[in-house]
């Protein structure tokens, strides 16, 4: 008989029903909750969305902030075979609208807190939409939920979560799969090896929520871990004490985190990263950005071997670089999991041997994604069976793979994905820029940062700084505030192939950047 803490029922909806008053919810801004308390919000929730007509296949949209509301919307969708969409915070107006209209949400829930950013959202397209808080056009959620029961709802099948990021073209960009079947409290127990690859040990103790909630890798790990039984410690927002404060007074298990806010840790003075007790820690798990070779050395020396990294997408599973491989092999992010095949191939789709550079291509069993309404690029991130995010990179001998950049001009900062074009499109509205460019360049702290490299129009200074805040503005009034250029740059002219394509390769050697 095996001993083994991964031969017994797990998946939070069978932990609610063996371990009810377990505690789900550790600290967060909304409180505490127990395992049972947290299922019978969502079993409320569901009732409440039924009562209004939703039916499987549809999606249920959140603009919430971090906290007890994502998890009670997340966990409703997964019980009654609802889409759930997170919304990102940092989204405006028009794009929150846009997303909501594009994805066919049948229902939406928002905090008073961002009210006007659901100003422009068709309301007579939804057949519910509930505020927390007062929000114009919006049913009190809290009212509607008090004729609803705790009760776990009849007929309950599976959900998952439906994530958008920008598009290439500045259109939204949603990634979706075919839902699953089946008894929810077995979809989630056999979720649990989700956990079981990062060494999230049953049972083992907290798990550290500091990044956003609405991010599609943060909720994979808070929602991997309550499967596995850890209780989440819920942060409103990232500080760097405050998270050491909390991983001490809580004695944390396990996170999820990105570079970004190892660099700001780092930055603590000595005598306050050394008033915090950090050996609780077991499994750490960063993504969404490449992490400096050094950050992750320092890290390494002050937590210990706990780090671990992975590399893909919300469009499928990818690689995983465990503490002591990564040690052994700097910047590798790790093999491909297991049940996936991780192919390196060229232009043409050949595949190449080891040690050569070519595009990344993921295969698995799992089903296959789609971009939401865009059947072009859902057929250009396959050949075959095997699919592409849009790196490259290579394989080593043992298997190991290394990024080497991106095909296409993503920019990551702080962890989160931006499409130059997207920003391009903005700045060329303005009436002083004749062309743009936007990219990425290296910075420490973000991963990389915005550099918009703009061509003016003939007679409009640029020395004096006006122009250039004038261009930041312009962009802040159009798009979420983590897309818009932290820098502007000034070119007589910028550099385009005879066919008018722009050549940001020769761009970023100007900055130093190969």
């Amino acid at each position: 008989m095996s001993d083994s803490p991964w031969d017994q029922r797990l998946g939070f909806w069978w932990i609610a029903e063996d371990d009810p008053e377990r505690a789900a919810v550790a600290a967060s801004p909304d409180g505490t909750l127990t395992y049972a308390e947290l299922a019978g919000r969502a079993h409320r929730l569901v009732h409440l969305f039924r009562s209004r007509g939703l039916r499987p296949g549809d999606a249920i949209a959140a603009l919430v902030p971090n906290g007890v509301d994502m998890l009670v919307c997340s966990l409703a969708c997964h019980e009654a075979g609802w889409y759930f969409i997170p919304l990102n915070t940092f989204l405006t107006e028009h794009e929150v609208a846009t997303i909501v209209e594009h994805s066919g949400a049948r229902a939406l829930v928002v905090h008073e807190q961002f009210a006007t950013q659901v100003a422009s959202v068709d309301r007579d397209a939804l057949a519910a939409g509930f505020a927390i808080g007062a929000v114009d056009g919006f049913a009190s959620l809290a009212d509607a939920l008090a004729e609803h029961p705790t009760t776990e709802p009849s007929d309950r099948t599976p959900g998952s979560v439906f994530v958008y990021t920008s598009g290439t073209t500045g259109r939204p960009k949603g990634i979706r799969r075919p839902q699953m079947s089946g008894d929810p409290g077995q979809v989630a127990n056999d979720a649990a090896v989700f956990g079981r690859a990062f060494d999230f040990v049953p049972f083992g103790g907290p798990h550290l929520v500091s990044t956003a909630m609405y991010h599609g890798g943060s909720h994979s790990y808070y929602m991997g871990a309550l499967n596995v039984g850890h209780p989440l410690v819920i942060m409103g927002r990232f500080d760097a004490e405050e998270s050491l404060r909390l991983i001490d007074r809580h004695r944390v298990f396990s996170a999820y985190m990105v570079p970004t806010q190892f660099h700001r840790l780092l930055q603590l003075p000595d005598d306050v990263r050394s008033r915090y007790d950090v050996s609780s820690l077991h499994a750490v798990v960063h993504s969404a950005a490449p992490c400096p070779l050094e950050v992750k050395r320092r890290m390494m020396e002050w937590w210990g071997p706990v780090i671990w990294e992975t590399y893909g997408g919300m469009e499928g599973a990818a690689t995983i670089a465990k503490p002591h491989r990564w040690l052994e092999k700097p910047g590798t992010v790790g093999r491909a999991i297991r049940g996936t095949r991780l192919a390196i191939l060229d232009d043409d789709g050949n595949e190449l041997p080891q040690g050569e550079i070519g595009g990344i291509y993921y295969g698995s069993d799992a089903p296959s994604f789609e971009y939401v309404g865009d059947a072009e690029t859902t057929r250009a991130a396959y050949r075959g069976k095997l699919f592409t995010i849009g790196d490259v990179g290579f394989v080593d001998d043992d298997g190991y793979l290394f990024i080497r950049d991106r095909a296409k001009d993503m920019i990551i900062t702080g962890g989160v994905n931006v499409y130059p074009q997207e920003v391009e499109a903005v700045l060329a509205t303005h009436p002083a820029v004749a062309d743009v460019a936007v990219i990425g360049l290296p910075d420490d702290e973000w991963g990389e940062t915005i550099v918009a490299v703009v061509e003016p129009v003939a007679g409009r200074a640029t020395d004096d700084g006006v122009l250039a805040a004038e261009l930041i503005a312009h962009c802040r009034a159009e798009l979420a505030g983590y897309k818009c250029p932290r820098r502007v740059e000034f070119r007589a002219s910028l550099p385009r192939t005879d066919a008018g394509k722009l050549y940001k390769r020769q761009l970023r050697e100007d900055f130093g950047v190969s």
